[in-house]
């Protein structure tokens, strides 16, 4: 099944060398060069993948991000040149699932794409585990339908989240490990300074309700790893 993604990138001739590579490795492709229909092509093209940039003519890829979390859940990847930890970290508490520094290889960037799409293909998260639908007191986890309630409230969640908070759940009263987050869930090895992880504990922590302070349903064991807390839920 042919993969759509939406590449959004104001250098054109970068954007046509990505494209053409893409293409050829089976993905249907959609360039923009600004960000002015960027929401609208979300609509109706439906991809399964949206590559963003930073530096946009009109509005920039963090305030773009913001806005299509909002209706798209799918894996959404920033290519830029911005290469400092401060826009690292705002991009993935905005809601980016990765981000990839420019100039890239596109068969490097491709191998981000696919390690984002493995991670977020419920088929493959299906047959990983055997459980389908776990329930902590008033949280319910519904991996089926890929969604979350909490005191019968639902719980929006990228496709990224979802997958983090599964893990974590599956795993209730286990200590798991930094490292495992990285190479199971993200795509990469962790090299002891990427907080992507962190990033996307602190986004389900806040929509969670949990203490950003002094967390007491997903806790962080320092230099190890995370612990979901079965019995706080109620």
């Amino acid at each position: 099944m042919t993969t759509k993604l939406l590449l959004v990138e104001d250098d054109k001739r970068l954007s046509q060398l990505i494209a053409e590579f893409l293409v050829q490795n089976e993905f249907d492709v959609k360039c923009l060069y600004d960000s002015y229909q960027v929401t609208q092509m979300v609509a109706s093209f439906k991809p399964d993948v949206v590559v963003l940039d930073i530096m946009l003519p009109g509005e920039d890829g963090l305030s773009l991000c913001k806005k299509l979390r909002q209706t798209f859940s799918g894996p959404l990847l920033f290519l830029t040149a911005k290469s400092s930890d401060f826009d690292q970290v705002l991009g993935l508490e905005l809601g980016a699932d990765d981000y990839v520094i420019k100039p890239v290889e596109p068969r490097v960037l491709l191998a981000r794409i696919h390690a984002l799409m493995r991670r977020s293909n419920p088929v493959q998260q299906e047959e990983q585990q055997a459980q389908r639908h776990l329930v902590f007191g008033t949280l319910s986890i519904d991996k089926d339908c890929r969604q979350v309630t909490l005191a019968n409230e639902s719980i929006p969640l990228t496709s990224h989240e979802f997958d983090m908070l599964w893990k974590l759940a599956v795993n209730a009263s286990t200590l798991v490990e930094r490292s495992t987050l990285y190479t199971e869930l993200i795509g990469r090895e962790y090299d002891g300074l990427d907080r992507s992880a962190d990033v996307r504990i602190s986004r389900l922590r806040k929509k969670l309700k949990d203490n950003p302070k002094n967390p007491f349903r997903i806790k962080t064991i320092w230099g190890k790893g995370f612990f979901f807390v079965p019995d706080a839920w109620d």
